[in-house]
């Protein structure tokens, strides 16, 4: 069995998408997969939706990414695991790549990853350079992230005392257990926080986190990009 968990909050508009676009992926493999929708505190139709599409919905109320991703991991019954954010688009190129991975030896891995719609200046600077780092310093993205059940669980699953960069905590945990993949296929995942924020809002936010350190993001204050009212997607306008 091949697990994909998706971890949502408010995501009615993006998440049939997204479910869709995993069960196209693994049409052509023939093989056992489920989808484990962990759905932190929704307000909207999330939960509706992800049943339409047939998935497994684990209600949560943490408001934090991790949680939830543990959560719906709990859930699961896979040998594979496959953690995919609700905003995010798979591929079937991508999903046979990370299986093929694991069984020939990978405990895990990411891939590379672009942003949809129209970005902003800054956005198209920062996606210039954040694909190619990602993949220099072997780092899986949020958006995308795959292991072994056996690795997840040595790894002690997601680090639910960080609020962000918990898939840097995480790619470094797997890393521990053996050999970690950033596949060159790719994901492509929403733009809509480049779209919705500022430069000076997001990269101020991504420059203080660098300077504060990790004792920054053990805490949900000052993490609005993530954990604020999401704004609405100038592209849905």
């Amino acid at each position: 069995m091949t697990s994909f968990v998706v971890p949502a909050h408010d995501e009615q508009r993006l998440l049939g998408g997204t479910l869709t676009a995993i069960a196209l992926a693994m049409q052509g493999l023939r093989e056992p997969f489920e989808i484990v929708v962990a759905d932190d505190a929704s307000t909207d139709q999330t939960a509706a939706i992800a049943r339409e599409h047939g998935a497994t919905v684990v209600s949560v109320d943490c408001r934090q990414i991790a949680g939830a991703r543990n959560a719906g991991a709990t859930a699961a019954t896979g040998a594979m695991l496959f953690f995919v954010d609700a905003d995010t688009t798979v591929t079937a190129a991508v999903v046979q790549a990370a299986i093929a991975a694991m069984r020939g030896g990978a405990v895990g891995g990411g891939c590379a990853f672009r942003f949809d719609g129209r970005l902003p200046a800054y956005g198209r600077v920062l996606a210039a350079v954040a694909v190619p780092f990602y993949r220099a310093v072997g780092l899986a993205s949020g958006c995308f992230l795959f292991c072994t059940r056996d690795a997840f669980r040595a790894a002690g699953g997601w680090d639910e005392t960080l609020f962000a960069a918990e898939e840097l905590a995480m790619t470094q945990a797997l890393r521990r257990q053996g050999r970690f993949v950033i596949l060159r296929e790719s994901v492509v995942t929403s733009g809509r926080k480049l779209r919705a924020h500022s430069g000076r809002e997001l990269l101020g936010t991504l420059a203080r986190l660098a300077v504060s350190g990790r004792g920054s993001v053990r805490r949900r204050d000052g993490l609005d990009v993530w954990y604020g009212e999401r704004r609405p997607d100038p592209d849905d306008r």
